[in-house]
Parts: C-alpha cells; sequence; structure tokens
C-alpha cells in the first residue's frame, strides 16, 4: 500500500502564522465594537427614554449609511486584493487610492443630501413620533451627519490594511476611536450633564480622529498599498466599475438586511413588552455570539481575493475549509463561554421573570444554531464575494430574508402564536436557505469562472 506524503504547503500566501496575525486583532476590534455600543447604550441610558430613542431612530440610519460605505470598500478590497495576488501592486495601489478617493466624495454628497432632507428624513421614514423624542433626533442627526465622510475614510482605509493582512493597525485605530467615544460620552453625559449632544459630539470626534489616523498611515509609501499624498484626483472609471461590481451588490444586500431587521422589530413591538425587552437583551448578547464569525468573514476577504487574483483555486478551496473550520472551533468556544455566564448576564439586566425565561430560550437556541449554520451563510458568501461572485450572493441573500426571515416572523410569531421566539425561529430559517444555496454555488464552481481583474 502507497504511503501518503503530506502535501507541501510552503509556497502557500498565508502562513498559520499570517492568519492568526490577520484574525485576532479583528477579533478585538470587533470585541471593542460590540463592548462600547453596550456601554454607550447604558450611559445614554441615563438622559431618559425620549433620549434614547430619538438616538436609537438616528442610529438606524447610522447603520444603513455604515453598512453601505462598509459595502463599498469590500468592493475596493477584493479589487485590490485579487491585484495582489497577481502580483500587481501598481493596479493595486490605484485601485486603494480610487476606492478612497471615490468613497470619501461620495459620502460628502451624501452628507449634504442628509442635511438637506433633514426633516423629510425623519418625518417621513419615522412618521409621527411624539414631540420631545423627534426634538432628541433632530439634536443627534444634526451632529453625528457630519461624520459621514470620516466613517466612510475609516472604512475605506480599514478594507486596504486588512487587504494587505495588516489588521493589527485598525485594531489600535479602533481602539483609540472607541476609547474617545466612551471617555467623551462619560465626561459630557455625566459630568456636563449635556444629554444627547454629549453622546453626540464624542461619536463625531471619534470618527474625526479615527479617519485622521488612518489616512496618516496610508501615506507610508513603505507599505505594500499606499495613498498618493495629492489633492488632485483622476477618476479612473474602468477601476471604479471593478469597485462598484462588488460594492453595489453587497450594498444592496446589506441595506435590504437592515430593512429587514426594522420591519422584524416592528413586529416583535405588537407582542408586548417583555417580548421588546427579550428581543433587545438577545440582541446585545447575539453580537458576542456571532463575533468571531464576523471576524473571520472579513479575513475570509483578504484571503480568498488574494488566491484567487493569483488563479490557484487550489489555496481557495483549502483556505475556505480552513476558515470554515475555524469559525465552527470559535463558535464553540465563544457560545460556551456565554453559555457558562449567561445566568449573570440575566441577573445583571434585571429582567421580569417571563422575559428572563424567554430571553434565556432564545439564546440557547441561537448559540446551537450559530456553531451549526451561521459560517456555511455568511462566511462562504464572504468567501464568493472575495473571488467576484457578489451578484450571486445577493440574488441569494434578499430573497431568502423576504421569504424566510420576515415571512415567517409573520408566520410563526404572528399566526401561529410562538411570539418573539418565533422571530428567531424564522430567521435562523433563513441561514439554513442559505447555507444550502450558498453550499451549492460553492461545489458547482460557476464562481470560478468570474473575473474581476
Amino acid at each position: 500500500m502507497k504511503k501518503k506524503t503530506k502535501e507541501d504547503r510552503s509556497y502557500y500566501l498565508f502562513n498559520n502564522k499570517a492568519l492568526a496575525a490577520l484574525i485576532i486583532p479583528l477579533i478585538i476590534e470587533q470585541f471593542l465594537a460590540v463592548l462600547v455600543g453596550m456601554a454607550d447604550s447604558i450611559m445614554i441610558a441615563s438622559v431618559g427614554e425620549a433620549a434614547v430613542s430619538g438616538i436609537s431612530l438616528v442610529d438606524q440610519i447610522m447603520i444603513l449609511i455604515i453598512n453601505l460605505f462598509g459595502a463599498l470598500a469590500t468592493g475596493g478590497a477584493v479589487v485590490a486584493g485579487q491585484y495582489l495576488g497577481k502580483k500587481d501592486k501598481d493596479n493595486a495601489n490605484k485601485a486603494a487610492n480610487q476606492l478612497i478617493w471615490f468613497v470619501t466624495i461620495f459620502a460628502v454628497g451624501i452628507m449634504a443630501v442628509v442635511y438637506w432632507g433633514k426633516n423629510l428624513i425623519l418625518q417621513g421614514v419615522f412618521g409621527k413620533i411624539e414631540a420631545d423624542v423627534m426634538a432628541y433626533a433632530d439634536t443627534y442627526l444634526l451632529i453625528v451627519a457630519a461624520a459621514i465622510p470620516f466613517i466612510a475614510l475609516y472604512n475605506g482605509g480599514a478594507a486596504i490594511f486588512r487587504t494587505m493582512g495588516n489588521s493589527k493597525i485598525t485594531m489600535m485605530i479602533s481602539l483609540v476611536m472607541n476609547g474617545i467615544n466612551v471617555c467623551g460620552n462619560a465626561i459630557l453625559i455625566y459630568g456636563f450633564h449635556m444629554g444627547t449632544e454629549g453622546a453626540a459630539i464624542p461619536t463625531l470626534v471619534s470618527r474625526m480622529i479615527a479617519a485622521i489616523l488612518i489616512t496618516v498611515f496610508l501615506f507610508n509609501k513603505k507599505q505594500t498599498l499606499h495613498v498618493q499624498r495629492t489633492l488632485k484626483y483622476r477618476p479612473n472609471w474602468e477601476m471604479i466599475k471593478k469597485i462598484l461590481g462588488i460594492g453595489i451588490p453587497n450594498g444592496l444586500e446589506n441595506s435590504m438586511f437592515q430593512l429587514g431587521k426594522v420591519m422584524v422589530l416592528s413586529l416583535v413591538s405588537a407582542f408586548g413588552t417583555y417580548a421588546i425587552a427579550a428581543n433587545a437583551v438577545s440582541n446585545v448578547v447575539a453580537n458576542f455570539q456571532i463575533l468571531p464569525g464576523m471576524a473571520i468573514s472579513l479575513a475570509t476577504t483578504t484571503v480568498i481575493s488574494r488566491c484567487v487574483g493569483a488563479r490557484d483555486y487550489e489555496q481557495v478551496s483549502y483556505y475556505t475549509k480552513k476558515l470554515l473550520g475555524l469559525s465552527y472551533i470559535c463558535f464553540v468556544i465563544s457560545n460556551g463561554i456565554i453559555y457558562m455566564v449567561m445566568p449573570y448576564i440575566l441577573e445583571a439586566y434585571n429582567l421580569s421573570a417571563k422575559t428572563a425565561q424567554v430571553t434565556e430560550q432564545i439564546l440557547l437556541f441561537h448559540s446551537i444554531s450559530c456553531i451549526l449554520i451561521w459560517a456555511p451563510a455568511f462566511t462562504l458568501p464572504s468567501a464568493l464575494r472575495a473571488a467576484g461572485d457578489a451578484k450571486t450572493s445577493m440574488l441569494i441573500s434578499i430573497p431568502s430574508m423576504w421569504l424566510f426571515r420576515i415571512g415567517f416572523s409573520y408566520i410563526l410569531g404572528k399566526y401561529l402564536g410562538m411570539g418573539v421566539f418565533g422571530v428567531w425561529i424564522a430567521m435562523v430559517i433563513d441561514w439554513c436557505v442559505r447555507s444550502v444555496l450558498f453550499v451549492g454555488r460553492y461545489r458547482g464552481g460557476k464562481w470560478k469562472n468570474i473575473r474581476t481583474v
């Protein structure tokens, strides 16, 4: 019998050390973002319910905008990453420059539209809300809308650094940004009793500083990818078209996902106060449950785009399987830890007996679902997008969300009387459908025929 020899992978683009250097800072960065989000919500709650409501409404708009720029940044990361895989550093740098300039100019335009239509946005999107809630929302949006160009610039810069495999820089900047945000909120809300302005100003300042810092680092010509120090910009429409070819489908997918969350939230509110509270706490904890997967999905874009650019589909297959496997391992660890501290989490929120029971039921179900289903539903499409197959990801994700996540939320939650738990079951049904379709797409191999660069 012929002895099986160990395959030589010494020439592969990412060894274990390089993968760890990419993924660990991303996990820390995601953890910081979720943790700071919790701290912000606790501090803002001290201002009053009307302020919390007004800020949360505006945050829905800002999340939509952030997702849009995140999608465009992903498009730039895929294009630049594929050029790096081809060892075409010149075009990779051109892609990085076009991404930074395009998203920043586009963001200035979005900011102008938000300011011009501020009243129309608040009244048109949220309808008739109480006067004090509207006043808080108006003040908060007036300040944080100025951060839109800085959000775009930071997202673009962060994507470029991840493309280079350097997520340590973005982690450090994220640490500074979130630190300024939390400290600023504490000083202005608790120290100066500034209310909504106390929540908005640190958000704006922290975004500005993060954008400035990442721009300074991008000017370093010693890096594989860098941005030219010039105010002269000439659009390269061919390169922009390639970036948008990934960014637009991804942006539509993210936007529809956010819209779906808002629609489901309106359904949950009809189930009563206990359901709203259980859903809110579950959403916060669920962010920690999926945190490793989010980080690995970002890393997947970097790794797979480089392999596709090199036209080495053996490496694509190897790293896709490896990153999926790593997702499963991390999910078991993170969800195991959360399960052990679950009683303390529920106690900290001081929930009623009924609300605590439903919350625990939701989180246990979500935890098991994360371990079994999340990776093929979300990490695998990241690999397909990195290969340039963003349209298929969009065409699978959007119908699945509308038909299964939203449709079954009403069927299970409302008509079959399962309440808020039925909404979470519907979400997992959506994951299952996505998983089956994405696995089928990946195994079919048609995505290998797509050429982005």
